[in-house]
């Protein structure tokens, strides 16, 4: 049985291909469009899981959508109805778009789907199950568990902002749901959107702030306060409330009134460009905290609900690596498995899941060893011969290298202060990179976060980057009980690996605090002495493992930092082609494709417009 999943018209779009249950392939359609967060039709992503099965759309029994498009209306006529008169612009500038694509949406998939076959497009099965089951299949039945509590959290489904249920076999069972407009995804989102990030894009941004805030500072403890007492109530099961007041998402394209904000906090929103400040930095820990809080109490619920051992996380806030390392540190459960694409990309593999599982009602078998999801490769790779047909369009030059030599020379390269993309085998499926499309860089480099940071990410300098380490070494460096293969576990580093805070450390600007160094590994260390750890294990990318043996051989230490490979404000890089422009337009030092090494002080000049 060949069953398609898509997710597509809010953002991160994506498909993925089952086969007899198991995952072949998935995909985001920004790989392919180069644009980020792309929000349309999968159209390049579904016909790469068609070519990796090599399948046709006339083979696919089904094509499973990720949520329900008449609930998601239901939703938004109640929401406007109730908050009448407020929002009608709103209303009136969204209704047409509604009326005329999403609430018809079967006749636009298959409109869709036709670009690829019409006769096919015309008698394929459409399914649409809700986005919180979708996303807490796409969590369970892959994690490889025979039982588990699953919660999913995110800004909002079609009702559903907060779900907890059971899953035992291949059932799912929905327990309990907390309703639009009362979200913690949301109200983690409005703070975000008032430190002057971008919603759905810098939620990390405040996550990795937020371990500058200072927790002993009545400011922060203050922004507790506020937030509690005016944003939102939480109960004991975790189930909360938010005042409308001060938020108009649902009644407009805001997400919050400035000005009622200012009052509260008494600074006003900042822009993008703004400098950061000590306020927003306590304020972000403000938010973590409340975040962290709320999780922690879903997690009792669900467990007391379920009574099941084990959890899977889904959703948008199931990213938040930082409330997943708490969550972890409360030994509520003995295992923890997170989708590695928690979000709306997340849902496509998470439908065809549902679609094979609860509606086609197949049998699940579980087989022992890691997860189904196979380290997230699921994307394209590309044979040598493209790699060739590059350098010959480029007039690149490079060294070819068997896997021992180009492991040994890599790490070589790296304890020597260079930055190196490395792209190898299968793209990454989901939002991080786990050393397949990264960028790869010594973590002992004092300079090295500045530098990736300023000159090729083009962010804010106070964010560390991510560490893949030997699976057997990370208890070695890390506070870290479980394996985290999918990058969303931040835990903190062993006392011996740390360097003391300077004297008074919470009354230094925030620019001396962000020329710190935090421990013997700047570069992955924040200022609380945690880090977002991706454990490298020999089932899932036996390349990768071999090149930090190969670094540990040379420096003492087996782990790297580990960051996407990608240009500012662009996708990860998905082709040869891409990630040879992507190396020639920043300061990368040496680029690995394959079994090839190219060095930037060789190549040719590179073209201000290349074709």
């Amino acid at each position: 049985m060949n069953i398609i999943g898509i997710s597509a018209f809010h953002h991160d779009s994506a498909a993925a291909l089952l086969q007899q249950g198991q995952i072949i392939a998935a995909a985001q359609e920004e790989r392919f469009t180069r644009r980020q967060h792309d929000s349309g039709f999968p159209v390049n992503a579904l016909k790469y899981c068609l070519n990796e099965a090599n399948l046709q759309l006339k083979d696919i029994e089904a094509v499973a959508f990720y949520n329900k498009p008449y609930r998601k209306l239901e939703r938004l006529l109640k929401t406007y109805y109730t908050f009448a008169p407020f929002g009608w612009q709103s209303f009136l500038r969204g209704m047409p778009g509604w009326l005329k694509e999403k609430l018809f949406l079967q006749k636009l998939l298959r409109k869709e789907l036709s670009k690829i076959d019409p006769e096919a497009a015309r008698k394929v099965k459409i399914l649409f199950p809700e986005q919180h089951l979708s996303q807490a299949a796409g969590a369970f039945y892959p994690s490889g568990l025979a039982e588990a509590a699953i919660l999913t959290v995110d800004s909002v489904g079609e009702w559903a902002t907060t779900s907890l249920a059971h899953g035992r076999g291949k059932e799912i069972t929905v327990l309990q749901e907390l309703h639009f407009p009362h979200s913690v995804g949301l109200l983690y989102a409005a703070i975000t959107d008032y430190l002057g990030f971008k919603v759905n894009a810098g939620e990390a941004g405040v996550m990795n702030l937020a371990a500058y805030g200072n927790p002993q500072a009545e400011n922060t403890k203050n922004y507790i306060r506020l937030i509690k007492r005016t944003l939102v109530q939480a109960q004991e099961d975790g189930s909360i409330w938010l005042n409308q007041k001060y938020f108009s998402y649902a009644t407009g394209r805001k997400i919050l009134p400035d000005a009622k904000w200012q009052n509260l906090f008494g600074f006003p929103r900042r822009l993008p460009a703004a400098e950061l400040e000590q306020k927003h930095c306590d304020l972000a820990l403000a938010i973590q905290t409340v975040t962290e809080e709320i999780m922690l109490k879903l997690a009792r619920e669900v467990k007391k609900l379920t009574g099941a051992t084990d959890l899977c996380l889904a959703g948008g806030v199931a990213m938040n690596s930082a409330a997943n390392g708490k969550l972890q540190n409360s030994s509520l459960f003995r295992h923890i498995f997170i989708q590695p694409a928690a979000s709306d990309a997340g849902g496509a593999i998470g439908a065809a899941l549902a679609a094979h599982y609860l509606f086609f009602n197949q049998e699940r078998i579980i087989t022992p060893g890691m997860d189904a999801l196979q380290g997230a490769y699921l994307g394209p790779a590309f044979p040598a011969w493209t790699v060739a047909e590059m350098i010959r369009k480029y007039g690149a030059v490079a060294d070819i290298l068997n896997e021992d030599d180009l492991t040994t020379r890599t790490a070589a390269l790296l304890a020597a202060g260079n930055i190196i993309g490395w792209f190898q085998g299968r793209m990454e499926f989901g939002l991080q990179a786990l050393g397949n499309r990264s960028m790869l860089a010594d973590p002992r480099n004092p300079d090295m976060q500045k530098k990736l940071n300023l000159n090729i990410k083009f962010r804010e300098s106070f964010r560390p980057f991510a560490v893949a380490v030997l699976a057997e070494d990370a208890s070695q460096y890390f506070h870290l009980t479980a394996p985290s293969p999918y990058r969303l576990l931040t835990q903190t580093l062993k006392p011996t690996l740390r360097r003391p805070l300077p004297k008074k450390f919470h009354l230094l600007s925030l620019a001396e605090k962000l020329n710190g160094q935090y421990s013997i590994f700047p570069v992955i260390t924040h200022a609380n002495f945690s880090a977002c750890i991706q454990t490298v294990h020999p089932e899932t990318n036996p390349l990768f493992r071999q090149l930090l043996q190969a670094f540990k051989k040379l420096t003492g230490y087996g782990l790297l930092v580990n960051t996407s490979f990608r240009g500012p404000n662009e996708p990860m890089v998905g082709t040869p082609a891409e990630a040879y422009a992507c190396f020639m337009r920043t300061p990368m030092d040496y680029l690995v494709i394959g079994d090839y090494l190219f060095t930037k002080a060789q190549q040719p000049p590179w073209p201000e417009k290349p074709d």
